[in-house]
């Protein structure tokens, strides 16, 4: 591990300038790739204490060796070189693009003779005209067989042309009817392109006009009763609307958009692409973007530019880019899409209408891309197997930890105090042996009694159950798969959700009970450090560990479930108030009354004038929530019945949370039927 001072540079000799910098390893690897409006500033957040530092960066600037850096004009140049740079060296702790596949293209080859369609990837050429991209292969080939009925355009490659045109007979295509066969003369070169550049009008959504044309082709035959060939132009429309129906409209007005979505948590994130051209959706493209470095949604979004078009012609740049969040600075990254285009690019978030909507449907698929990609991660057995393994390697543990139990506490401002203990064995979920705890008992703000009180509960449970297990019947003492029930069973290793104090709090519940067999460790949200009994450091591991996962995994998991536990338990004490009967008063504005005036009571003692101050009441509102709560009865409850206030979530840990009191656990009078079930 390098010590970052031992090869800072003096800040007098770093410009004051934009510019692209590198630090290298020891072995002149490029390890990072960066660019900044002032390098002197930008380089010395790297050289500040350590401790100051992210987990990733003070990983990154001590694996480096040394840094340097290339002075350029403008911020512009400095985008345009990062990425050239990161395309060169693919630096460890850039961001990593998981699936950087090549996207298929329609494509027609109008620079040849005979224009031919085609799918394409990679490399874009010159003279080739391209739509998409496409998220698969097949989608083209069934757009195309649609349209070749009524644009026969040539599909065949070099060599298959050119046998058809020695031996004076076409491909199968040609003989039924989906290709005008010029390989044997039977449309010329300037009608064959004529086809080729209505067949590239139709896919880039000029088709009305089109549409319209052989309508009345159609209309006219049918009255100088040419029925056969009105029957063809009545198959081709159907055909052609057939097509645009795989194409649907989403924006009215004829808008060419590309829309990026990002979904993304601590350790990924996904990306998500909607190509609409002529208002229609005509390509979808998404990766996976590993997080190595510290990274906020405006970085990944520039990053995801990059990948998009730093690589593509000014054609495939198009009017407008939208975007969850902006790069910061954004002007160096509008100038760089508008020089790619070679026309004004507007880059900017939709904030109403259709492209907020489909702005919106674009983030759901970049979830679910997401949510799909950590299944996929979560049931892959040899990883599973590799990330037990990274964990007993980082914890120093005897052996793989098969079952691992994480603790959470929920609450809210001191109120509803609730614990939850998720199961995961061999790194997958056990849904069935979640348990919920009450806390209950002693008033305060200490997350850390909560933790130990909840160890210890769910501890002295093993202890008692462990030894009455000579006495239970085998139905009570196994389940399905032959291992005892209830908290019989122990696990290799507790996690607990929080830094030192709490790990401190779990590992003393143990030490009380004379339990010396069980591991524990605790992960910190803010740093995603884990930390153990005695120590005064944390363990940090790799940003790419899958050990690191799969604890992030479960401690999410803990949380989930401690919230959704939480908040049912909130919703029991909130009762129904004589708002809730006032005509066209909606949530929002219910609880914009009860925060301001506290209680019901206080708001039934005020004067239509005081209600019109609440933002939100007009006049008419109020005078109807008057009539409202004085034709109701006198005592009517506050909305909660603790606090007579709106409550909202609160995180643990947050700010002026409180922790809550302790008392007997959920989990031993509660039925089998409802353990480890989601409330």
């Amino acid at each position: 591990m390098a010590d970052p001072s031992s090869y800072r540079p003096r800040p007098g000799d770093i410009p004051d300038t934009p510019g692209v910098y590198r630090f290298r390893d020891e072995h002149r690897r490029v390890i990072y790739v960066g660019k900044a409006k002032s390098l002197r500033q930008r380089l010395a957040n790297y050289f500040q204490d350590l401790a100051n530092l992210h987990p990733r960066t003070r990983s990154m600037v001590t694996t480096a060796a040394s840094v340097e850096w290339t002075v350029v004009s403008t911020e512009v140049e400095a985008l345009q070189l990062e990425y050239s740079w990161i395309k060169e060296y693919d630096p460890r702790f850039n961001v990593k693009y998981r699936d950087d596949k090549s996207y298929p293209y329609l494509a027609v080859t109008m620079g040849e003779e005979f224009p031919r369609v085609q799918v394409m990837r990679g490399h874009k050429k010159k003279g080739v005209r391209y739509f998409g991209p496409y998220a698969h292969a097949w989608a083209i080939r069934d757009t195309v067989d649609l349209l070749l009925r009524v644009f026969p355009v040539r599909t065949c490659s070099a060599g298959v042309f050119k046998n058809a045109a020695r031996t004076g007979r076409p491909c199968l295509l040609g003989y039924i009817g989906k290709c005008s066969a010029p390989c044997v003369d039977r449309v010329s070169p300037e009608e064959h392109r004529e086809l080729a550049e209505e067949f590239c009008d139709f896919v880039a959504g000029r088709t009305g006009t089109y549409l319209r044309r052989l309508e009345k082709r159609m209309t006219l035959a049918a009255e100088e009763m040419e029925y056969e060939r009105a029957a063809r132009l009545r198959d081709d429309i159907e055909a052609l609307k057939k097509a645009m129906e795989k194409n649907a409209v989403v924006l009215a007005d004829a808008t060419d958009a590309d829309l990026i979505a990002v979904a993304e948590d601590e350790l990924e994130a996904a990306v998500q692409i909607f190509h609409v051209r002529g208002g229609r959706v005509r390509g979808q493209r998404g990766w996976v973007t590993d997080k190595v470095e510290e990274i906020t949604t405006g970085a990944l979004v520039e990053h995801a530019l990059q990948q998009l078009y730093g690589e593509e012609s000014g054609d495939a740049v198009p009017k407008e880019v939208l975007v969850p969040a902006l790069p910061e600075p954004v002007e160096p990254v509008q100038q760089w899409l508008t020089g790619r285009r070679g026309a004004n690019v507007s880059l900017r978030i939709p904030q109403r209408g259709d492209k907020k909507a489909l702005m919106e449907t674009v983030q759901r698929n970049a979830q679910q891309s997401l949510v799909l990609h950590k299944t996929k991660r979560a049931s892959d057995l040899t990883t599973r197997s590799r990330a037990l393994e990274e964990i007993a390697d980082a914890l120093d543990l005897d052996s793989a930890p098969l079952r691992i139990e994480c603790y959470d506490i929920s609450h809210l401002q001191g109120d509803d105090v609730v614990a939850s203990m998720v199961v995961f064995e061999d790194g997958l979920a056990r849904k069935s042996e979640y348990r919920r705890f009450q806390i209950k008992g002693f008033d305060g703000q200490d997350d850390v009694r909560s933790m130990h009180e909840v160890l210890s509960r769910r501890f002295r449970r093993y202890l008692a159950e462990k030894e009455r297990t000579g006495e239970w019947t085998e139905e009570e003492l196994k389940e399905d798969d032959g291992r005892p029930k209830r908290f019989a069973y122990p696990p290799q290793l507790v996690v607990v959700d929080g830094g030192q104090p709490q790990v401190r709090a779990a590992q003393r519940a143990l030490d009380e009970l004379g339990i010396d067999d069980i591991a524990v460790c605790g992960l910190a949200k803010r740093l995603e450090e884990v930390w153990l009994p005695g120590e005064d450091d944390p363990v940090v591991l790799p940003r790419t560990s899958e050990g690191l996962y799969l604890l992030q995994r479960v401690r999410d998991e803990a949380h989930r479930f401690a919230i959704t536990y939480q908040r049912s338990k909130r919703a029991k004490r909130i009762r129904a108030t004589p708002l809730d009967d006032v005509p066209g008063l909606g949530e929002t504005r219910k609880q914009a009354l009860i925060k301001h005036f506290g209680s019901v009571k206080k708001l039934r003692s005020a004067t239509i004038d005081q209600i019109c101050e609440v933002p939100g009441i007009g006049r008419k509102t109020a005078e109807t929530v008057a009539v409202a709560l004085a034709q109701a009865a006198p005592a009517a409850p506050a909305v909660n019945t603790a606090t007579g206030e709106i409550m909202e979530d609160v995180e643990d840990g947050a700010p002026g949370t409180t922790a809550g009191s302790l008392g007997e656990p959920v989990t031993a009078g509660v039925p089998d039927d409802r353990r480890g079930q989601e409330t």
